[in-house]
């Protein structure tokens, strides 16, 4: 009688990032894993110890996917701002991955690369070492908070997005003016939370990154 097929590292992880894009985080499971490949969890637990660290390895995909062909040019903003919307790229192609990011932090070859580039811009802006580890994690706090609200919106079925425009425009344009004065005032104004989200994305990160060189000292 054959023996069961013996999975690689790789095929594990593609069968990860498959199973991932059509369930949500919380109801995957090695076991689910494992059934999807035809053989039991402990062939897989050979390959990843639990399944946070199978986690961080499918979120690291996604990061050495973004630092492929990664090349730094320009300043440091610039740098740092090619870098994020390249991790932005990176997890808009496979959305459903990208909370995994934020959850389960990754401590790969993929973290590594950014981490390093970032690193690296940050000591070339001219900032103090003892500050860059400091802005280095507002960064990444920031950059993976942007990137999971986005991927997030861009998850949705057509017909979430519709149930959620009819609540934005119950809260928004339907508020009392009595009791919310404010809303009311600016409802036709506000926009909905997905709306622009990639202007969006580059503004916040522009703002932050001017936040960070005004604490530059002077040359």
């Amino acid at each position: 009688m054959a023996g069961r097929r013996r999975w690689s590292t790789e095929e594990i992880l593609d069968a990860a990032a498959e199973l991932l894009r059509t369930s949500d985080t919380e109801s995957f499971s090695v076991r689910k894993l494992a059934a999807t490949l035809g053989t039991d969890s402990s062939s897989l637990y050979r390959h990843f110890r639990s399944k946070t660290e199978l986690m961080r390895a499918v979120a690291d995909r996604i990061l050495l996917a973004a630092m492929d062909g990664y090349r730094p040019e320009g300043d440091w903003k610039q740098r740092i701002t090619s870098l994020a919307l390249r991790v932005r790229e990176a997890f808009g192609r496979q959305p459903q991955l990208a909370a995994i990011w934020g959850r389960y932090a990754s401590g790969g070859a993929g973290s590594r690369l950014v981490a390093e580039e970032v690193l690296q811009a940050l000591r070339a802006s001219g900032l103090p070492d003892e500050k860059v580890p400091a802005y280095y994690h507002r960064l990444a706090v920031l950059v993976a908070a942007l990137v999971a609200s986005e991927a997030g919106v861009s998850a949705i079925t057509p017909e979430e997005y519709e149930q959620g425009m009819e609540l934005f425009r119950v809260t928004v344009l339907g508020a009392d003016p009595e009791h919310f004065p404010a809303l009311a005032h600016f409802g036709r104004e506000v926009r909905p939370l997905g709306a622009d989200r990639h202007a969006a994305f580059e503004e916040i990160l522009a703002a932050h990154l001017t936040h960070i060189e005004a604490a530059i000292p002077p040359a």
